[in-house]
């Protein structure tokens, strides 16, 4: 099975969430979660890490990251993990490829013409705003 992450991280005062806008395809010029590939005998969590401190230059000293939920999609024998994270401090971001912005819980993150993922970040927002923090 194909294995990738997705990573929510809030920013210090927990008021906005960190998106990358993908420069390419898939979802080219769509807000997304950072994340990537696990790679063969990775374990899910460093994968996560070492992704977010790829795309971002957020470290595992900046935040903890914790499991936040799992898609499956059987047919297409693919599963990704979402972790979540708070930033325990103000930090500089540091992109690798795609430009980073943080955004406000003011937009549609169900709008499928600004977000990617098929409505799921949509989803996976609604839960967190369920979530205590």
């Amino acid at each position: 099975m194909k294995a990738y992450n997705c990573i929510i991280i809030l920013n210090h005062n927990k008021d906005r969430l960190l998106f990358c806008q993908r420069a390419n395809d898939p979802y080219q010029g769509l807000f997304n979660f950072v994340g990537g590939k696990i790679e063969e005998g990775e374990l899910p969590l460093e994968a996560a890490y070492r992704e977010l401190e790829e795309e971002t230059g957020i470290t595992g000293e900046d935040t903890k990251l914790i499991p936040f939920m799992d898609y499956v999609w059987h047919l297409h024998n693919i599963r990704m993990e979402v972790y979540l994270g708070s930033l325990n401090k103000e930090v500089v971001l540091k992109q690798e490829k795609h430009p980073l912005y943080w955004l406000d819980f003011s937009y549609n993150f169900f709008d499928m013409k600004v977000f990617a993922g098929e409505g799921n970040i949509g989803h996976m927002i609604e839960i967190l705003k369920l979530t205590e923090l």
